[in-house]
């Protein structure tokens, strides 16, 4: 029996099924164990670390634990002789060990294979597991009223094994109870082991147009990236920042009533604009209606959109556009942001996930993401370093092609600006072929975008017939995959909807799916070159400290700038070449070598990439 049958079968790994489970006394012991085993270089090594104790590992047929002060030295060790591929539960694995110094090379990462998979944001061992056994995920047990030192489970049997009579693994080992005992460590280790066999099988199968177990591997690096790019920050200078935010907000202050009236102060600068101003709440989206109302300017809603091609008509429309900068800055960017998340080591640190649990794009906290440009300034390479920031262009309408396989847009992507060889097919000017080309693929149907969108219907069948088939998909509650393989939640309708407003939750849900299939797949693109991009530039002492979508800040010493800058496009094309193989399809990137991530901003203006 397999070890995959004999954990699908509901018994403990190692229970008479010749799956061989032991505690070690020592590392030379565990090598000469796994070389007895015929451990071999590249091959799948499960891992689970208990920090300051020891670790679990496991190679089809055998599991073993060692009980071990510093365990990521093991793991060095064997990196060092065997490069496996990790695998491992979470990201809190390879945290453990870059926090130690050690940058694994490949990996496995079972609940960010998960996401792919199964779609969705989770990724805990308890759904991994009841997924790919076919359990309800409502049917995962919870702890209830049992803690870890409750010596049996609810149905009296021995919590020694991990997985209960009715499939699903016992919530005592999800919820930490596995690191109780060194013998647990290794059936861990086997356990996820396990995990990662089945998930290979479910890879195996047809998903969508592009490689699913090359969408696995690259998603579990990025998952490695993501704990590398927590551990090591985005370098800030923080004076520079305190002073940028004192020159925006005024000095730090002192305590709640400074605080309260430098917002005062703020509110002011845009109610003095208006007669009886100081009766408005500028947080009140009702208020500001009535104040714009006020002064003859009826708007609809108060969306920045709405109101920036209102600025000439009253001086208030500036100032309220100025003032929710600095109400943003203020209340999400301001002091309080700078003390909690930059060290004293001058970096910005938030933890990073690999997937946002939709259409797959990377995550971060800490106001990683959504960092001002006010504050780009402060974003500042050490001496004797320097930043190279690379943002793709035109990303999506180019995957659009490559998925999609449409000759006619296959063509204009070899044109360094796409959105020039389309205006010129549909005979209108570039501004209006790059609102048909986006409006196609995020659903839009309605004004200019309406008219162009029939153009590229003639012009561009076999993209448009692409996005028109995710559509019905997502209309009709329907899940869609990416090119990747990736599974994007759509789900059915709710029932009980009348017909007008069902009408609209399919069109949401339409407009969502064919946006997904496109962004999702630029996602995986993305990934694909920033996980290459990490292992090339690692030997130049390159480290990525920022992943923004489709944009790469990279932190490397100043002599190997240029170097890294040419690796960049170098990657990029030979990602291209290899996620979408025969596609044709040209990718381009603006790349800049900076002391300062705003001056790569300020290059990019003149740049016909947007």
């Amino acid at each position: 029996m397999t070890l995959c049958e004999v954990v699908r079968a509901g018994r403990a790994v190692g229970e008479d099924d010749g799956v061989t489970e032991s505690v070690v006394r020592s590392a030379d012991e565990l090598f000469a164990r796994m070389e007895e085993q015929g451990a071999r270089r590249g091959q799948a090594l499960a891992l689970v670390v208990v920090d300051g104790a020891g670790l679990g590992m496991a190679v089809p047929g055998a599991a073993w634990a060692l009980a071990a002060a510093s365990p990521v030295a093991v793991v060095e060790r064997i990196e060092s002789w065997l490069r496996p591929r990790w695998v491992w539960w979470s990201q809190r694995t390879p945290a453990a060990l870059v926090a130690a110094g050690l940058r694994p090379a490949t990996c496995w990462d079972v609940g960010a294979v998960h996401r792919i998979l199964f779609g969705g944001g989770r990724g805990d061992a308890a759904a991994v597991w009841a997924a790919l056994h076919d359990l309800d995920e409502y049917s995962i047990p919870g702890m209830g009223q049992l803690d870890l030192l409750t010596p049996g489970g609810e149905d009296g049997a021995d919590l020694a094994d991990p997985v209960r009579p009715d499939g699903h693994l016992r919530p005592e080992w999800v919820s930490g109870g596995w690191t109780r005992e060194s013998s647990r460590w290794a059936r861990w280790a086997a356990i996820a082991l396990a995990a990662h066999a089945l998930q290979q099988q479910r890879l195996s199968r047809p998903l969508s147009g592009g490689d699913p177990s090359a969408t696995a591997r690259s998603e579990s690096a990025v998952e490695l990236l993501c704990a590398e790019l927590a551990a090591d920050g985005l370098p800030v200078q923080r004076r520079g920042a305190e002073q940028l935010l004192a020159s925006l907000l005024g000095p730090r202050p002192s305590d709640q009533v400074q605080a309260r009236e430098q917002q005062e102060r703020r509110d002011d600068v845009v109610r003095r604009l208006v007669p009886d101003g100081d009766m408005i709440d500028l947080r009140n989206p009702a208020q500001v209606r009535r104040m714009l109302a006020s002064v003859g300017i009826d708007a609809p809603d108060t969306r920045a959109w709405r109101l920036e091609p209102m600025v000439e008509l009253h001086p208030v429309v500036p100032a309220l556009l100025q003032w929710r900068k600095a109400e943003r800055l203020a209340t999400t960017y301001g002091y309080r942001w700078l003390d909690e998340h930059v060290g004293t080591d001058g970096r910005l640190r938030g933890r990073w996930s690999s997937s946002d649990g939709a259409a797959g794009r990377m995550t971060a906290q800490a106001g990683l993401h959504n960092m001002p440009a006010e504050l780009r300034p402060a974003v500042v390479a050490e001496p004797g370093h320097v930043l190279v920031r690379a943002d793709l262009g035109q990303i999506e309408p180019r995957v659009l092609a490559a998925v999609s396989k449409d000759r006619a847009l296959v063509t204009a992507t070899r044109d360094e600006d796409l959105y020039s060889p389309v205006a010129e097919r549909l005979r209108v000017e570039r501004p209006v072929a790059k609102v048909a080309v986006l409006a196609a693929m995020y659903g839009q149907t309605s004004g200019t975008a309406g008219e162009a969108l029939r153009g590229l219907e003639s012009a561009y069948p076999t993209a448009m017939r692409f996005l028109r088939k995710a559509s019905d998909q997502g209309r009709a509650g329907k899940d869609v995959r990416t090119y990747g393989g990736r599974l994007v939640r759509i789900g059915a309708l709710p029932e009980g909807l009348d017909e007008t407003t069902r009408r609209m939750v399919a069109a949401a849900r339409g407009r969502f799916a064919r946006n997904a299939v496109v962004q999702g797949a630029a996602a995986e693109l993305f990934k694909v070159w920033a996980v290459t991009i990490r292992a090339r530039c690692a030997p130049l002492g390159g480290r990525i400290v920022l992943c923004l979508h489709d944009e790469l800040l990279v932190h490397v010493p100043e002599e190997h700038g240029e170097t890294v800058a040419d690796l960049l496009r170098t990657c990029l094309d030979e990602t291209g070449r290899a996620w979408f193989p025969g596609s044709g399809v040209r990718f381009v990137a603006d790349v800049h070598v900076v002391r300062q991530w705003s001056e790569a901003k300020a290059a990019m203006t003149t740049s016909a990439g947007d």
